[in-house]
Parts: C-alpha cells; sequence; structure tokens
C-alpha cells in the first residue's frame, strides 16, 4: 500500500491522537499478530476520524459495511448514545468471531448488531433509514453498496467510504478492484444527488452527504 505520508508524520498524528481503550489495543496488536490482511483494520487515526463523524452527525442508527475484526465498529458504537445501534455485516466467519470476543470486551457491546452474510443480501433486508453509513468491504460491490446506502440513507445522513485512492492505484488502474474503485469515485464526482469530499486520508476517505435544495 502507498505510503501517503512518511511514517514518522503518521507516529506524530496518532501521538496527538485521543488515545485508544486497552482493549482496542489489544484488538490491534492480535490482528497485526495473526491476519496476514492486517492492514485492513481502520487504525486509531481513522478510526477516531469515524468516532468524530458519529459525534458530529448525532447519529443514533449506523451501517457498517465490512466489520473485519470489529475494530470500526467499536470506535462508533462509543460515541453512539446509549439507546443508539450500529449494524455491522460481513461474509466471513473467523473475523466476525474475533470482533464478537472483543465486542463483549466493551461497555458499549449492547449498541452492536452483528450480520454475518453477503453485504448486497443483508442490505436488501433492512428497513428503515440510517444516520451515517461506512463502507469498507468487497471493492467490486461497492457501487451496489454506494447505491443501496442513499436508499437507506437519512435526509441529513452520512456516508463514509474507505480505500478510495487504494494505495495510489487509482491514477493507473490496471485490474478489476482499481477498475471498481475508480469508477465509484467517478461516478460520485457527477452525481448530482450528492454533495462529496475526498479526504487523503490512511487510503483515501469519501464524505458523501445529499445535495443541498
Amino acid at each position: 500500500m502507498l505510503t501517503f505520508v512518511p511514517e514518522e508524520i503518521e507516529d506524530y498524528s496518532i501521538q496527538h491522537t485521543t488515545k485508544l481503550p486497552d482493549h482496542l489495543n489489544d484488538l490491534i496488536a492480535l490482528t497485526k499478530a495473526t491476519r496476514d490482511d492486517a492492514m485492513m483494520l481502520s487504525g486509531p487515526i481513522e478510526g477516531t476520524l469515524l468516532q468524530l463523524l458519529v459525534i458530529c452527525t448525532k447519529a443514533k442508527r449506523i451501517l457498517e459495511i465490512g466489520t473485519f475484526t470489529g475494530f470500526s465498529a467499536q470506535m462508533m458504537a462509543a460515541a453512539l448514545p446509549e439507546n443508539g445501534q450500529i449494524i455491522t455485516c460481513d461474509i466471513d466467519q473467523e473475523t466476525a468471531s474475533i470482533a464478537n470476543e472483543f465486542f463483549q470486551k466493551s461497555e458499549h457491546a449492547k449498541k452492536i448488531k452483528q450480520k454475518l452474510g453477503p453485504a448486497l443480501e443483508t442490505m436488501s433486508e433492512l428497513q428503515g433509514v440510517f444516520d451515517m453509513i461506512f463502507i469498507d468491504a468487497d471493492k467490486e460491490n461497492y457501487r451496489a453498496y454506494y447505491e443501496r446506502s442513499l436508499e437507506l440513507l437519512s435526509d441529513t445522513g452520512l456516508i463514509v467510504i474507505d480505500n478510495v485512492l487504494w494505495g495510489g492505484r487509482v491514477l493507473n488502474p490496471k485490474d478489476e478492484t482499481d477498475i471498481a474503485i475508480t469508477s465509484l469515485n467517478d461516478h460520485i464526482n457527477t452525481d448530482s444527488r450528492v454533495r462529496h469530499v475526498m479526504l487523503p486520508i490512511r487510503d483515501g476517505v469519501m464524505l458523501v452527504t445529499r445535495a443541498l435544495n
């Protein structure tokens, strides 16, 4: 993955970001020690950004597409009110089990509801609207996740899409995954239904809201 900022700057930024609770540091350590795909974990900077977005939007109901080992779900759940809920879905039983183990170590476990199975199937079954939707799953389905998210989004809701810079490969897309991400980026850029900003944070984060009337 392309490094967008020097490692020293990344470390400095982490040192000047609100500290994580011990069980989330343990989750990061376990993920790095046991998973070859540990880079999929959002990390403290992006995780805290998500948490602050929950606070700023006053979100009460969140949908997460792509649980992985549950770090980002826990970060967002901590910012929800006591009656808030985050539904997080993934297709991987192994990572879902790790996530559930660490959910139970959190005081916010009651706010988190896991769904196991293909995300598009889960999304098709959901009722009601969501104040915030975080998309961080298989890239080939990003366009479909985005379109369904718009259907599920509240009028003042926020969609957050991860990995929109895809290690810099958006500049010279070659394989199907590269093309899927660049296609979504271009689609959002010309979508009159929304307004958006692409942030060069970590691997690229897109924030999307409905267009102003």
